[in-house]
């Protein structure tokens, strides 16, 4: 890496390596941070007024059904989308995904949403032991252990949509958008199968994983299977993002969910964000550690980023914060690798096997050096200490995970003792 240089963005720290695909402009400012100086021009009051045009044609008049799904959760935005959809007057019928990697205050919060919010959910809970089958061979064959997860929370309420007659689902924020600048909010983008496809299942389709290699079924995997377009346009079904009526702004919204109806956040070893993926045991661990061996950055990158952008940090307090995370070892490997059937050994080989040798330097037998993106950012004003720690007061930590020590499969309800 070193022979070659590498443009970053002169605002934020993303590079030309964004897997989601990113351009600059010729100040040298990316299409993320092009697109997020949308949010402090747009008239975002007429946009919900628009919002609130689009959402009326779905509204029950006889409430004999739901006005719309929203997909939650115990985590994440969540709260805030709910938050948002009520406000709107809309009856919504929530559902959620069943990921296996439940935490305790994942549990408790979605519990609690459902309470506060008075609403009816659905929850998928997918063979387990076809979930485990599906995240070994994700896993050895192209190093990722959240393929069911994002599978399964974006296509169930699309089926939940079809069966149940509702054909409005709400989503929070269209990544792409709010990360590379994929398309503007006045293009209000909504949820399309070709995005999913590419993005969300790394290009693997549920029809995809069954091979010669392994021993999945149409058993195994037809619950992940996306409905036909014909299906899709015979319930008119459409999927919108809220980011695009509302200025989107997680740590706010956070902080206002937090007050107003008791969300529950805690900490994490590898990013100074206490709100995002709360829920689970691996996203910001092994999930997020190989995306670092990959794409040489990890999700502490993506939330600096985003706190340059609304001006809370500035660049070299986000290379700080950046290099103070990203090389932390994940948490509760061994966890992982019991529920998963495969020995540490055997994950730790996986591991190595997905360490990109664009990013890392293979010293010795399991000794690596770290080249990776942002060891090509330098900090070029001494950092105060003060500054950071008042920062991160914003990202209140109100629950205490380290009694946690194994998944939650099934969660019971609401725990009013955490």
């Amino acid at each position: 890496m070193k022979n070659k240089k590498i443009q970053f963005c002169k605002k934020c720290l993303y590079s030309e390596y964004h897997p989601l695909g990113i351009t600059f402009d010729s100040k040298g400012i990316c299409s993320g941070c092009q697109i997020h100086e949308e949010k402090n021009k747009l008239d975002w009051d007429s946009r919900y007024e628009k919002l609130k045009q689009i959402v009326n044609k779905y509204k029950n008049k006889n409430k004999s059904n739901y006005d719309c799904i929203v997909p939650v959760t115990g985590a994440g935005d969540s709260y805030f989308i709910l938050h948002s959809v009520k406000k709107l007057g809309l009856n919504p019928l929530v559902v959620t995904y069943n990921k296996y990697f439940n935490t305790s205050v994942g549990i408790r919060n979605l519990s609690n949403l459902r309470i506060k919010f008075d609403c009816d959910i659905l929850y998928q809970n997918i063979n387990p032991i076809s979930v485990k089958k599906i995240t070994k061979y994700t896993l050895t064959e192209f190093g990722n252990i959240y393929w069911p997860v994002l599978a399964g929370q974006t296509v169930f309420p699309v089926q939940v949509a079809i069966n149940y007659n509702i054909p409005l689902i709400i989503w929070g924020a269209h990544q792409g958008v709010e990360q590379v600048g994929m398309y503007s909010y006045e293009h209000e983008v909504e949820m399309t199968r070709r995005y999913r496809h590419d993005h969300d299942l790394f290009g693997y389709e549920a029809d995809d994983l069954i091979t010669l290699n392994n021993n999945l079924t149409e058993s195994d995997i037809w619950q992940y299977r996306y409905p036909s377009d014909k299906e899709l346009n015979k319930f008119g079904i459409r999927g919108i993002y809220l980011n695009n009526f509302i200025r989107w702004d997680p740590l706010a919204q956070h902080i206002e969910m937090v007050n107003k109806f008791d969300f529950l956040s805690t900490s994490f070893q590898r990013t100074f964000d206490t709100y995002d993926h709360s829920d689970c045991f691996n996203y910001m661990n092994l999930h997020d550690y190989l995306k670092l061996c990959k794409h040489g950055y990890s999700k502490v990158t993506d939330h600096a980023c985003r706190e340059i952008r609304f001006g809370r940090i500035n660049r070299d307090q986000g290379i700080h914060l950046v290099k103070k995370f990203e090389l932390n070892k994940p948490k509760n490997l061994g966890l992982f690798s019991n529920w998963v059937g495969i020995n540490e050994e055997g994950l730790n080989f996986i591991i190595n096997k997905n360490k990109n040798n664009f990013f890392w330097n293979e010293l010795d037998v399991n000794k690596w050096k770290f080249k990776g993106l942002s060891t090509n950012l330098k900090i070029k004003n001494k950092i105060k200490t003060n500054e950071i720690t008042n920062f991160r007061h914003f990202f209140i930590r109100n629950y205490d995970e380290k009694q946690e020590q194994n998944y939650i499969t099934f969660g019971k309800g609401y725990n009013n003792e955490i």
